[in-house]
């Protein structure tokens, strides 16, 4: 499996590619802005896009949706509940003085529970963990020889996701990552929309929100 993480944007997203080493089929999650720099790592890997994931509709994690849709193919797939933070990204993105081009429609939305995979067995799975944003979802993959999680803006490394934006609620998010997240296997590792990995077992015994 071909797996890298980029960091992008003004606010440090991490977007991470994943793909088949043989049929060279990928997925990328939170393509959040600098879209040169993830065709970059397309290019490098030879990959094409199935799927462009994103874990919520934020404008950090959805900014270069379009133009890799546009120029490398990838449905872009997300949680119907945020549609709406979806569709308003031109407002989103006024309020930090950006400039972006109206988003592309969805090509459908995923549930909890649905398994999405690309090439050769290399599967996730949808939680959905509302909180951060009504439609705020992980990505699950237990295939691994270590299993992974990307937790999108819900759980970070000794932290969690804000919540006095769009339709968030902070009592949902927690209850969210203690009765999903922290459901996983301990040794799950956390793949965060920005900085650093954990894993759910850290969290678990060290994060000060949660404990």
């Amino acid at each position: 499996m071909i797996m890298e993480t980029t960091i992008v944007g003004a606010f440090q997203c991490n977007c991470t590619i994943i793909g088949c080493e043989e049929t060279k089929e990928a997925l990328i999650i939170d393509p959040g802005d600098e879209p040169e720099k993830i065709k970059a790592i397309l290019k490098k890997h030879n990959l094409k896009p199935k799927y462009l994931l994103h874990t919520h509709a934020h404008l950090d994690h959805i900014m270069a949706t379009r133009e890799i849709k546009e120029s490398n193919s990838g449905d872009i797939l997300l949680h119907k509940a945020d549609k709406k933070i979806y569709d308003n990204l031109q407002a989103q993105a006024s309020i930090f003085g950006f400039k972006v081009k109206s988003p592309l429609a969805p090509d459908r939305f995923i549930e909890d529970g649905e398994i999405l995979n690309i090439g050769k067995n290399i599967n996730l799975k949808v939680i959905h963990t509302p909180g951060h944003s009504p439609g705020s979802i992980c990505f699950h993959f237990d295939k691994l020889e270590k299993p992974l999680v990307f937790s999108g803006d819900t759980l970070f490394s000794g932290s969690v996701g804000r919540t006095d934006l769009w339709e968030a609620s902070h009592e949902q998010m927690i209850k969210s990552i203690k009765n999903r997240l922290f459901a996983l296997d301990d040794e799950t590792i956390v793949y965060p929309g920005h900085g650093e990995k954990t894993s759910v077992w850290k969290e678990k015994k060290t994060n000060p929100f949660l404990l």
